[in-house]
């Protein structure tokens, strides 16, 4: 598994499976990354207007709290060829025991077998090592730590419908496989296109045999995103905090 770093990002450029990865946790930060979703919708809707780009935004319940040991370990032997010092990282990481108290009693120590340190330095890096591989999709896929947004392009609605829920389905096995937990009630579809006339057109993007709640100015990243994205609400939103 080759995992390139840049200043915290860990980036694939192939354009059908793009994964776009942050480590870093500055606001400034969430919103380059943020905008590296809305500068590509921009740049090729302007180009093609009759294309939208739909959008699904995934949540990870408790990502970090989740994230299996014995996968991590499996994926940092893939990356680290010194076992000793896989060895030392899982003891930085994984190494938190608990007991359990009521009426009196307590029992006996434990160990966690799922969970990293949340704020701790090396969270966020390992998270990203441990969920890189997700699964080829049709669509780009673009992740700030936890929070996972896969986005296609079509001039055809029926194409994005379909190619997003095919995507959804695919996105769907992985956590089943490493125990991670799609969070479905925050998931939202959103649709980007500077179409005038198709502006309260409804995409129907399904999950688990249910179409996942249109979201007409979702939030990313702290970012509030527009049908155009002109970031007119998020601007007025900061204006109003400022006055």
């Amino acid at each position: 598994m080759h995992l390139p770093l840049d200043h915290g990002l860990v980036c694939s450029n192939q354009l059908t499976d793009e994964l776009v990865t942050a480590t870093e946790k500055t606001t400034t930060n969430q919103l380059v990354g943020s905008t590296q979703i809305t500068n590509t919708c921009n740049a090729n809707s302007r180009q093609h207007e009759t294309k939208s780009h739909d959008t699904v935004f995934v949540d990870l319940t408790a990502a970090y709290d989740t994230v299996w040991h014995r996968g991590l370990t499996c994926k940092l032997l893939r990356l680290l060829p010194d076992r000793h010092m896989v060895h030392m990282i899982m003891e930085m990481v994984g190494n938190d025991r608990f007991t359990l108290t009521g009426n009196g009693n307590r029992s006996r120590l434990r160990g966690l077998k799922n969970g990293v340190l949340l704020g701790s330095v090396l969270a966020p890096l390992i998270f990203n090592i441990y969920i890189p591989n997700l699964p080829t999709t049709i669509s780009r896929k673009y992740a700030y730590a936890d929070d996972l947004a896969i986005m296609h392009a079509d001039g055809d609605w029926q194409a994005l419908e379909g190619a997003l829920s095919k995507d959804m389905a695919t996105l769907d096995e992985y956590p089943q496989t490493w125990k991670l937990k799609l969070c479905t009630t925050k998931m939202v579809s959103a649709v980007f296109h500077l179409n005038n006339n198709e502006a309260k057109r409804e995409l129907k993007v399904n999950f688990n045999n249910e179409t996942l709640p249109l979201c007409f100015e979702p939030k990313y990243l702290g970012v509030t995103l527009d049908r155009s994205l002109t970031y007119r609400r998020h601007l007025e939103s900061l204006r109003k905090k400022l006055t």
